[in-house]
């Protein structure tokens, strides 16, 4: 019975936790077009508490968890055969603590450890051509259509010797359409994507085959601004999918039907600094974590060329 609940755990890890890498990602403004040779560095903290859901998959009740995620990220734009285009790359760190009861008894699972990388491809397809700073300025925004490909990288600590780990010993890609549109200080934002996930041919205790179907993921965001870099976002998402197999073995109970509510502030503090703080809620999970998240960022941004 305890190693159905770490199994359960260990299911839950690698479908639940670093909501901010996978299909439960809140981002606002993903789209937002930027003058090329922008830079930016971002320095965020999360903490996400709640209960874990196992939708009758596992005998354990009373699960929790409780876990933080300091991520860097850095952000470069670029013209892209002459629209606007990005990339971003982020490294997070992790550290929870993740209890339940099987048959009555009390378990518990404390890890700490660097989590999978993230790389962030997106080009403007209409609306945002690639602009010097000049342009930059003449330039509103209408309607914007882009397109993006983020991929997750097996980078995070891993040891199949161990139930649970913050890295999944796979690549994760992640194809995505982004629309945003502006009407005076209001915009709507709106992304539809799918993620897809190779196997883990080492998942424990060794040469054990870990699958995963692909997952879709929907979007949408309503921002209001109060002024220049000054404006708060109602956010939500749907994620669908992603049941797992073991050895080829799929269990239908572990497919995804979930939904997460939230709100963004972003908050200028210099002229090239600023701040943005999330808070999201579960608003309807089927399988996984059932948790409320606080995050809190800080940003440095800047222009020119890479020496």
């Amino acid at each position: 019975m305890q190693t159905f609940f770490r199994l359960g755990l260990a299911a839950v890890l690698l479908l639940s936790p670093l909501c901010v890498l996978r299909a439960q990602d809140l981002t606002p403004r993903a789209y937002l077009i930027t003058p090329t040779h922008s830079n930016a560095v971002t320095l965020s903290y999360s903490f996400f508490s709640g209960n874990l859901d196992f939708n009758g998959a596992l005998p354990v009740t009373d699960a929790t968890g409780k876990y933080s995620v300091p991520i860097f990220s850095y952000y470069h734009s670029f013209s892209f055969f002459g629209r606007s285009a990005n990339i971003v790359a982020a490294l997070p760190y992790a550290v929870g603590n993740f209890s339940g009861s099987v048959a009555g008894e009390g378990r518990s699972i404390y890890r700490s450890g660097l989590a999978d990388s993230a790389y962030r491809f997106s080009v403007n397809l209409k609306g945002g051509p690639a602009m010097a700073p000049k342009e930059f300025l003449k330039w509103r925004q209408k309607l914007l259509l882009g397109a993006g490909l983020t991929v997750i990288a097996p980078t995070g600590q891993y040891s199949s010797a161990k139930l649970i780990n913050w890295g999944a010993n796979r690549w994760g890609f992640k194809p995505e359409l982004g629309y945003s549109q502006r009407w005076s200080k209001w915009v709507l934002d709106g992304y539809a994507g799918a993620w897809f996930f190779t196997a883990n041919h080492d998942f424990f205790p060794g040469k054990i085959l870990h699958s995963q179907k692909p997952m879709g993921a929907l979007e949408g965001h309503l921002s209001y601004d109060f002024k220049p870099k000054l404006w708060v976002s109602l956010d939500g998402n749907f994620w669908f999918g992603g049941s797992t197999s073991v050895q080829g073995l799929e269990n239908s109970l572990t497919k995804q039907t979930n939904s997460r509510l939230g709100g963004t502030a972003a908050i200028p503090i210099t002229k090239r600094q600023s701040l943005k703080f999330g808070y999201s809620n579960s608003a309807y999970i089927r399988f996984g974590g059932k948790y409320q998240n606080v995050s809190v960022a800080w940003q440095y941004g800047w222009l020119g060329r890479p020496n």
